[in-house]
């Protein structure tokens, strides 16, 4: 329980700067949680749980297209804090935002009565979720820029370096529809140019895996 406690007390910032009741409320209140690979975590105005503090694991979050098609916005990993998991308290937030687990995750969660409390007692907090909104969006942005600006070889490019970086391996175990989500693509096109990759000898195409095998001609491709 100890080294529970020093874990969330180092990854909030505000901690120290709570009154002493309101450290107590806190720590009354939050809960650790435990996900599956896959699991959704609640979401939006009416169900979101709260703010999460990733203990360990890594969780995706994105959005869905009326047509149904997914493009991912950001991905969190050990240490980080999830605020859309808390976006109900977040007035000016009018789109869906969906998470899921892409790893067995560990977590602790502050409930979102308590974390509305604090946000509107302490101005620490305060600050600090306007830092999380303001990190947060920023990765969105360059999604967004991506998906508007780059061409999709260079957007695979970029998925696929990151990825190994991610994973620690250049052999990346992933479905060609999984690239699409995140990619806001669609699978066909995904595969299309996953074989051209291939047939450049950027990679090595095997069912469920990529395997990279010319790191440089990948990175190459992101520069131009």
């Amino acid at each position: 329980m100890k080294k529970d406690k020093l874990y969330y007390q180092e990854t909030l910032k505000f901690w120290k700067q709570l009154t002493e009741n309101q450290r107590t409320l806190l720590e009354q209140s939050i809960v650790k949680k435990h996900f599956d690979k896959g699991e959704a975590i609640p979401t939006g105005s009416k169900n979101c749980s709260g703010l999460f503090l990733i203990e360990r694991g890594q969780i995706r979050a994105y959005i869905i297209s009326e047509s149904g098609k997914e493009i991912t916005l950001y991905r969190l990993f050990d240490r980080d804090v999830c605020i859309f998991s808390a976006s109900c308290i977040m007035k000016n937030i009018s789109f869906d935002i969906f998470i899921e687990t892409e790893k067995e995750t560990s977590a602790y969660l502050i409930p979102t009565p308590v974390f509305d409390k604090l946000s509107k007692e302490s101005i620490a907090v305060q600050v600090f979720a306007n830092e999380l909104m303001a990190s947060r969006f920023s990765e969105v942005m360059w999604i967004m820029e991506q998906a508007l600006f780059m061409t999709l070889d260079k957007r695979l490019a970029i998925f696929l370096l990151e990825q190994s970086i991610i994973e620690d391996t250049e052999i990346i175990e992933i479905t060609h529809e999984k690239i699409a989500n995140h990619l806001g693509s669609a699978r066909e096109v995904v595969t299309r140019m996953l074989k051209y990759f291939q047939n450049e000898g950027m990679v090595s195409l095997s069912r469920g895996a990529i395997n990279i095998i010319d790191r440089k001609k990948l990175e190459k491709l992101t520069t131009y």
